[in-house]
């Protein structure tokens, strides 16, 4: 689905999705889904695998109101992610936050947690547009500079579509949450220490071809950290 075919503005919660504690950390605005979606590079994916939980690093890539990822034909977690529903999660961490109790110590971040049923997509438009879509959110202008997968690697793909449909979000900013009694003691710093995701220079491969320059969709990354800072 296209991005401007998605006409929910809001989050609908259910038993799953609803947050049971620091309720008011939680968004509704869909928007806010979208941007944590879009700003992670990494999702966790847990699916239940030989009758236990296993939660497993990959990359994704979000379209409209489709979340797409992908991995080998043999993969285990792939193929017991479609037994079932699975949760997946992504996470941007924005600072650590100092208090002046142990207890009190925490994170500002931006979450997401999304419950769906994954679907295997079969067509081939949708397996390359998929693949499309993951690559370019990792590495956006990367697609059209590159070889296109061939049958051989198709073959042996696995692409999944997940509905966003069932989602949460969850966000913390600010200073410390201290108890008076320790505001009032003193002594002890307290603060954030923020934190944001930076690029360094890119290193080309060591069988580069002598004349290939770093390209400019590469380099957009680094001038982005740099714009950033």
């Amino acid at each position: 689905m296209s991005e401007t075919a998605s006409t929910r503005t809001l989050l609908s919660p259910t038993p799953r999705s609803s947050l049971t504690r620091a309720k008011e950390r939680g968004r509704t605005d869909r928007a806010e889904l979208d941007a944590v979606l879009d700003a992670g590079l990494i999702c966790h994916l847990g699916v239940v695998l030989h009758g236990a939980p296993v939660v497993i690093p990959t990359i994704y890539g979000r379209d409209g109101d489709t979340l797409y990822l992908h991995g080998s034909t043999g993969a285990g977690n792939l193929r017991a992610a479609m037994t079932g529903d699975v949760s997946l999660t992504v996470t941007e961490v924005n600072g650590i936050v100092y208090a002046r109790s142990a207890m009190h110590f925490s994170m500002n971040y931006r979450s997401a947690v999304i419950h769906a049923r994954p679907v295997e997509l079969t067509d081939p438009d949708e397996r390359m547009h998929a693949l499309r879509v993951i690559v370019e959110h990792a590495a956006p202008g990367a697609w059209d500079a590159v070889r296109s997968p061939n049958k051989k690697e198709m073959a042996a793909t696995m692409v999944l579509a997940l509905d966003l449909t069932e989602a949460s979000v969850k966000v913390r900013t600010g200073g410390p949450r201290d108890d008076a009694e320790d505001i009032a003691a003193g002594g002890v710093w307290a603060g954030v220490l923020p934190m944001r995701q930076v690029f360094d220079a890119p290193i080309s491969a060591e069988n580069l071809d002598a004349g290939v320059e770093v390209p400019q969709h590469v380099l957009a990354r680094v001038t982005e950290a740099v714009l950033a800072g």
